[in-house]
């Protein structure tokens, strides 16, 4: 794979603008009512692949400005967060000021193959989280993999949960004449794609000024067995017919945080996982 020597202060500027957009986002997954009044819920596969936390120590990879950071350490349980976009590390540190939270919450500023440094507590967690769209901006997946299994006490496992790769094969800029999304990203292709999209995914109304983003595409193989290889053991594999976010525009809402094909699951929209680690 070769880089574009500039992908990640593109990535960076573009999630940096993104913030104060996703803090007033009309979307349910950032709205912060629930989260300030106590009554927040992950989504369901997350919350099913996570599982009880209370009493746990959970580090939260990629966390954006700790929407669901917040939401773990309401759950019991004592959690750091990770992110490289300085405004969504001051915006997480600053809701948990305001949530009375800051005593069992920390906020590191840091790009994600740099935790080993930037937090410096090997083999300390009980859970490893990582989230939604959070693959497809990490190009080495396999030293990824090897970052989440560093963190990990014996026993303690990852719960990933993830858009399915296979579809972002498809995409609505390609779209068919009867609207479903068309062939965009070979699923084996394993190089960079440039991107420039000014829209933004939780607020449809706002436009992007850093719009340029390179991004990945990683085959579930090469996932999993980066982790494997990591030195974990996958005990929980689940595909779901459904993913928290409006993927596609032909896709139709199920229930809350759940988008779904309208008539059959023609493929996997997300999938879920849980790595342990011996």
């Amino acid at each position: 794979m070769t880089l574009p020597p500039d992908w990640l202060a593109l990535n960076l500027a573009n999630w940096n603008e993104r913030v104060a957009i996703h803090l007033d986002a009309p979307i349910m997954h950032y709205k912060l009512d629930g989260l300030k009044a106590g009554t927040q819920q992950l989504d369901r596969i997350a919350d099913e692949t996570l599982g009880p936390v209370d009493g746990l120590r959970v580090l939260h990879l990629q966390c954006h400005f700790g929407a669901d950071t917040l939401t773990i350490a309401q759950q019991g349980a004592t959690v750091t967060g990770l992110d490289f976009s300085p405004p969504a590390v001051a915006a997480a540190r600053s809701l948990a000021v305001e949530l009375g939270l800051a005593d069992r919450v920390r906020f590191v500023e840091a790009n994600v193959y740099d935790a080993d440094a930037a937090i410096n507590e090997p083999a300390s967690f009980d859970r490893v989280f990582v989230s939604w769209g959070a693959l497809c901006w990490i190009p080495d997946i396999a030293a990824w993999a090897r970052v989440v299994a560093s963190f990990l006490k014996p026993g303690g496992f990852l719960a990933l949960a993830e858009a399915h790769p296979v579809a972002y094969v498809f995409d609505d800029m390609n779209a068919t004449p009867d609207g479903r999304p068309g062939y965009y990203m070979p699923y084996l292709g394993r190089e960079p794609m440039l991107e420039d999209r000014p829209e933004d995914y939780a607020d449809p109304s706002a436009r992007l000024k850093n719009s340029r983003t390179v991004e990945f595409l990683h085959p579930i193989s090469d996932v999993i067995m980066s982790l494997v290889n990591a030195g974990l053991r996958i005990d929980r594999f689940n595909e779901h017919d459904s993913i928290v976010w409006q993927l596609y525009a032909h896709l139709v809402k199920r229930g809350p945080g759940e988008h779904v094909w309208p008539d059959r699951p023609w493929l996997p929209l997300s999938y879920s996982l849980q790595a342990a680690k011996p």
